[in-house]
């Protein structure tokens, strides 16, 4: 039987030093012609040219005949969950373990830094100051995400589901802006990389709203806020972590056990467990109060670039998307393909900056580059993220994914809504790329 597959790996060895196959053959002493059979799988080499070849090539001779398939890294997905205190997150932590370990999961959990730091001696008051605590907590987050990575990297499993017990933007809660500002430039880091370094994000609102009855500080010896201390701490973790693009707040409006479903559920949904199904709606509204936007904490603004590429299949919408602000971008692919009504599967993935550029030549030239500034506001625990395009100086559009069709938005007063355009071709984004005559490009 022809060994095509060890044919192939001396082929691509050759290329890839610039050789030809008489070349080759020139500096093993054979003939080029036992090159091409070997290329052809019709022979392989004598044991002493396989050692040859092998040194020639810098490579071990076992390197050269281990010809099966490498093994496919797992995919992996990391997660945030955060919260303000008491908010159920180490119950949540092994419900999790739980429900995706039953859909071939492999969970890791990434314990919360600062409850290790703290309980172990390092706290802001044993610090030269709160400053220097943040840092180092921030160091040690980064660096066992890091660690968690590399292993999952390397585990004999299809998928692995990373969670972290807070994440990294936590540390801004605990500081002023300018401060935590400068922490960044200290450690080289970005706010953008920081916070949209992770899949996704899930908030558990604390007891202290909503169920005060509930909050203790006696099952963490690490949280010593009062219950209105608690409140505050709770919006500020919502308002560091608004902008990510896949944040969802879970609240205190039903009992504690529901409440761990609807994380549950929010969770698989993003997963695409048992499918990637992406719930939308999408409302033209007035053109909004820009600095009333830019100037509420609850609100952060992101700078998206949109471009289109030509789809595989008839119907699908393929794109790729670089979303940041201030000169710090991260980069996305994302196809949707719509089930029915506002539900759509959606499976996106994050693409280096390398491999951005290099999709760029595959743009489909009958759609211009959509860009946009994002307002991710949050407002009653619900997310909502409105666009507002350059081309329109009257109207703006508002979207909000939601865990089902029929669920209630509850608008924030200061967005006007004009009509839901969800299903209507001409305020997609794609149709507003190709400059479709129904959604006017010129108010």
């Amino acid at each position: 039987m022809n060994d095509y597959t060890f044919g192939n790996k001396i082929t691509a060895l050759r290329t890839a030093a610039g050789l030809s196959q008489k070349e080759l053959a020139a500096q093993l002493s054979v003939s080029d012609k036992a090159v091409s059979k070997w290329e052809n799988g019709y022979a392989k080499p004598e044991v002493d040219t396989l050692k040859k070849l092998a040194l020639y090539f810098q490579i071990g001779v076992d390197d050269l005949l281990d010809t099966a398939p490498q093994k496919k890294s797992p995919t992996i997905t990391k997660l945030v969950i955060t919260g303000g205190p008491c908010a159920g997150k180490s119950t949540a932590l092994s419900h999790i373990q739980t429900a995706f370990s039953q859909y071939g999961y492999t969970v890791l959990f990434v314990a919360e830094s600062a409850t290790e730091l703290i309980t172990g001696g390092v706290a802001p008051w044993t610090c030269a100051n709160n400053f220097e605590f943040q840092k180092n907590l921030l160091r040690l987050q980064l660096e066992k995400e890091k660690i968690y990575e590399a292993a999952a990297a390397n585990m004999d499993c299809e998928k692995v589901l990373i969670v972290c017990d807070r994440g990294a933007l936590d540390s801004k809660v605990y500081m002023r802006e300018a401060e935590f500002s400068l922490m960044l430039a200290h450690l080289g880091l970005n706010e953008v990389e920081l916070r949209d370094n992770y899949d996704c994000v899930f908030h558990l609102v604390s007891a202290a709203k909503g169920a005060q009855e509930y909050y203790t500080t006696a099952n963490n010896a690490a949280r010593t806020e009062t219950l209105e201390e608690a409140a505050a701490l709770d919006d500020k973790f919502i308002y560091a972590w608004t902008g990510h693009p896949h944040f969802r707040v879970i609240d205190n409006s039903t009992d504690f056990a529901e409440k761990i479903n609807r994380l549950i559920a929010e969770i698989s949904a993003y997963l695409g467990e048992p499918e990637p199904y992406e719930i939308e709606r999408k409302f033209l509204i007035e053109y909004p109060d820009i600095a009333s936007l830019e100037s509420n904490p609850k609100c952060k603004k992101v700078e998206i670039i949109q471009t289109y590429l030509t789809p595989e299949q008839e119907g699908d919408e393929l794109r790729i998307r670089q979303r940041g602000e201030n000169g710090n971008y991260i980069y996305f692919k994302t196809l949707k393909r719509k089930v029915s009504g506002a539900k759509r599967v959606e499976i996106e993935h994050r693409l280096s900056k390398e491999e951005y550029l290099a999709l760029l030549m595959r743009a489909d030239t009958g759609c211009h580059q959509i860009r946009k500034n994002r307002y991710c506001l949050t407002y009653n625990n619900q997310y909502f993220e409105i666009d507002v395009y350059p081309f329109w100086s009257d109207k703006a559009i508002c979207e909000i994914e939601l865990k089902s069709e029929d669920e209630r938005i509850d608008f924030p007063p200061m967005l006007h809504i004009i009509k839901e355009v969800t299903d209507d071709e001409a305020y997609k984004n794609a149709s507003l790329a190709k400059g479709m005559p129904t959604a006017e490009s010129k108010s």
